[in-house]
């Protein structure tokens, strides 16, 4: 059996968050599960490039709002390393629409997307870190703005509000089946920004954080390693956000 860790990663082929969360846990020394729902090509040079500095590395295709998919996704882990000791969950969407454009559509893929995915994958990652005895990490990722939430992301944060209570609940019924197992969230704030972000919305989306800069992909991965690090941490919601969530100066 492989004796170094391993760590999956959803939302991990494309370049965003989960891909620098997955380096820096390949970097940490973890062998690396890349998920992906549709870029399968680019999955595929994840995986290819973590391989070429010595890691074991698969990748993994699922819709993971299907609860049948989520289960086959985690039985390919348990085949191939019978064993799984972290796990982040990046996967999800953010779409801007209007409050008088959204449908019960639009609401029902948010929350399948961000809070059912959540969910399904987090509680089978947990019940496989239940069972071990070295436990595991799950990392769930939330939004600073569920707090103080900007406008034309209604449906979005009405799901991403749910992950903050989520992950107490998981925390709580993993936790007291093994007390090695710990369930926490991220919180991310202006880290990676869209590229076609018009000049003054990236200006004021600075100037809204009390550190005055945009942060980067590295900060939310930072985060996570810090979360796996110190293991008297359990059920927390860390907003990685440049103070954004308590700054009152800006928008």
């Amino acid at each position: 059996m492989n004796q170094r860790g391993v760590a999956l990663v959803t939302g991990s082929g494309k370049k965003r968050i989960g891909w620098h969360v997955a380096s820096a846990l390949a970097e940490r020394g973890y062998n690396v599960v890349v998920h992906y729902r549709t870029s399968a090509r680019e999955a595929e040079e994840t995986a290819d490039a973590l391989r070429q500095r010595g890691v074991e590395t698969m990748t993994l295709q699922a819709d993971l709002s299907d609860e049948t998919e989520v289960q086959s996704l985690f039985g390919e882990i348990r085949t191939r390393f019978d064993r799984l000791d972290v796990f982040v969950h990046c996967a999800g969407v953010w779409n801007k629409k209007p409050l008088e454009a959204v449908e019960a559509a639009d609401v029902r893929h948010n929350f399948e997307a961000n809070v059912l995915s959540t969910f399904l994958c987090a509680r089978a990652a947990g019940l496989m870190m239940v069972r071990q005895e070295n436990g595991g990490c799950i990392v769930t990722l939330g939004d600073w703005a569920v707090v103080r939430p900007y406008l034309d992301y209604p449906a979005y944060f009405a799901s991403k509000g749910a992950i903050p209570t989520l992950t107490r609940c998981l925390a709580v019924e993993l936790g007291t089946r093994n007390p090695r197992v710990r369930v926490n969230c991220v919180e991310p704030g202006p880290v990676m920004l869209p590229p076609d972000l018009p000049e003054n919305e990236r200006r004021e989306a600075i100037a809204a954080t009390l550190v005055q800069r945009e942060g980067t992909p590295d900060h939310i991965a930072r985060a996570v390693l810090a979360l796996i690090d110190n293991d008297f941490i359990a059920g927390v919601s860390l907003p990685v956000d440049g103070g954004r969530a308590i700054f009152a100066g800006g928008k």
